[in-house]
């Protein structure tokens, strides 16, 4: 006689996705190639040890394709981070920051704050640039600026607490290749 079956089967876990962004007219376009967005992504092959899955895109700085897109990848593609490059500045076609803000329920201005602070260090013009973060459901939205390294300089501003903040609204627990990027969670 055959052993009946378990009554509950295991479900195989849930991929981790995450969602880059790079919003940019003229990589969008074919102009040149998308190099902050594949930058994106080396870095977080780098930093996570969690294996995950990536849900990627090219925009142009168009408002409307930038919230739709966060929108997608947060609620239907079920992404627990995104993170833009491109469209922080203070140029007019730079609208990144007033996307994200119109699709979050919270916004995170110590994100901005610490990327800009970091980028101090490197030039005086980086009090231009307009990084936000904000929390969409169980989203977490970082933007980061478009150059390959200002946004390996913003993000490791940042990094040690994104995993802790993916945690506290409910997503899957990132975990880190701590010999190369430390993260801070509480004890306990």
């Amino acid at each position: 006689m055959k052993d009946p079956a378990p009554a509950h089967e295991p479900q195989a876990a849930k991929a981790v996705r995450i969602g880059v962004i790079n919003v940019s007219d003229r990589a969008s376009a074919g102009v040149y190639e998308d190099t902050p967005g594949k930058a994106c992504v080396a870095l977080l092959l780098e930093w996570l040890s969690t294996p995950f899955d990536v849900d990627y895109k090219v925009v142009p700085d168009e408002r409307s394709q930038i919230e739709a897109e966060l929108r997608r990848m947060a609620d239907e593609a079920g992404c627990c981070l995104i993170v833009t490059t491109g469209g922080t500045g203070p140029a007019p076609r730079d609208v990144t920051p007033e996307a994200t803000a119109a699709v979050c329920d919270r916004m995170l201005p110590g994100f901005g704050e610490a990327m800009r602070s970091a980028s101090l260090a490197f030039v005086p013009t980086a009090i231009l640039s307009r990084q936000s973060a904000g929390i969409r459901s169980k989203t977490l939205i970082v933007n980061l600026p478009g150059r390959p390294k200002a946004i390996r300089e913003n993000l490791e501003a940042v990094f040690p607490a994104i995993p802790y903040c993916v945690d506290l609204i409910g997503g899957p627990r990132l975990e880190a290749n701590e010999s190369v990027i430390k993260v801070f969670r509480p004890k306990g």
